[in-house]
């Protein structure tokens, strides 16, 4: 049985989550806010869909034939299915995108419509990510492939050293594997580590796995097959290519907000407690980017605002840039660190350093 039973300590700088707690619900409080999603998500989330629906059903009408603009849509497609991810899936996974618990989880399942599993989504990112944050061991978000070494108490192999030149490509491979491999792999992982807890939970959800697969496979590659007048490999290529680019979107959205120079990776004591409570774990392990960009906010579901959602991760992106004031203000008050870079290629190349790092120095 693999065990992860790690514990915050209410103190030291317990002062500081309190005093945030208090301010961020009196930005929501009387009732003329809401902290879940409003029109604007739903807006959102019509945009998303469409971005993905609309170059889909072009493909199956038969009415785009030229190769080059008939793997453009499938590049399109790849924007709509990371689009859905963070704006969509993302909320209504956290509880975030409305105030019904029914409709969140019923929104939630379009992550099983685009290959995964909405419920190993969970255990890994609600359940693991966000409790164990940057953990050795604990946070799933930075236990990598073999090739790829996000931790610095991962064991370091040869290779690691061009890791800050591969790792790019890597990442295009994301939701590829994730839709062909990794959900039946974390199902494995989450029995033994008692999150799925009896054997036939356990075998139902490699069923629901299984049956998702099927589904989702059959309406992106064999129904565009049958009914698309071009060859089946285009066809594949096109899948392909839409999974190279939602993969790559995703992962430098997600690894430049833990895996940096000024992210911390803190292991807890002989008795598994961890230094910081759990909120200064936070802000020590998370950074934010591109603060300005509305645009690029609104594209990526505000998830550049990464410290707020690890902080706030029931209540919707919608409004983190609101309440990234207080959060920035609060911990400036308390001498607790708020990392932010100021572009999104800041935060790049600061990530490309860290993988840099990660690649030459040894095992602590």
């Amino acid at each position: 049985m693999i065990k992860v039973s790690h514990k915050f300590p209410r103190q030291p700088d317990n002062d500081f989550f309190k005093s945030l707690h208090k301010r961020v619900n009196a930005h929501f409080a009387g009732g003329k806010r809401s902290a879940y999603g409003d029109w604007q998500l739903l807006v959102k989330t019509m945009c998303m869909i469409g971005l993905f629906l609309v170059p889909y059903f072009f493909i199956l009408s038969g009415a785009v034939q030229n190769t080059g603009l008939f793997l453009l849509l499938w590049t399109v497609m790849g924007l709509g299915v990371a689009g859905i991810g963070v704006n969509v899936m993302h909320d209504a996974n956290h509880g975030a995108f409305s105030r019904h618990k029914t409709f969140n989880r019923i929104v939630s399942l379009v992550m099983n419509l685009m290959g995964g599993d909405a419920a190993i989504w969970r255990l890994q990112h609600n359940v693991l990510h966000h409790s164990f944050t940057n953990i050795h061991g604990a946070d799933d978000d930075i236990i990598g492939p073999p090739m790829l070494r996000f931790s610095p108490h991962e064991p370091r192999k040869a290779i690691h050293r061009h890791q800050y030149v591969y790792a790019w490509f890597l990442y295009g491979l994301m939701t590829l594997i994730k839709v062909a491999y990794t959900d039946f792999k974390r199902a494995i992982r989450y029995r033994k580590m008692n999150l799925i807890k009896t054997r036939k939970e356990f075998v139902a959800r490699l069923f629901k796995i299984a049956g998702g697969k099927l589904l989702y496979f059959g309406y992106m590659i064999a129904l565009p097959i049958w009914l698309a007048p071009v060859s089946p490999w285009l066809v594949i290529v096109g899948f392909l290519l839409m999974h190279l680019v939602c993969g790559f979107v995703l992962s430098i959205i997600f690894q430049t907000a833990h895996v940096m120079p000024s992210s911390e990776y803190p292991l807890p004591d002989e008795n598994g407690t961890m230094e910081n409570n759990w909120a200064v774990h936070q802000m020590l392990t998370t950074t934010n980017f591109s603060p300005k960009s509305r645009l690029f906010s609104w594209f990526i579901g505000g998830l550049n605002y990464q410290i707020e959602h690890h902080l706030f991760a029931n209540i919707s992106h919608v409004h983190y840039r609101d309440i990234s004031r207080i959060v920035a203000e609060t911990a400036r008050e308390f001498g607790i660190p708020y990392h932010c870079q100021k572009s999104f290629g800041h935060a790049l190349v600061n990530h490309g350093k860290m993988l840099y790092q990660l690649g030459r120095q040894p095992s602590t």
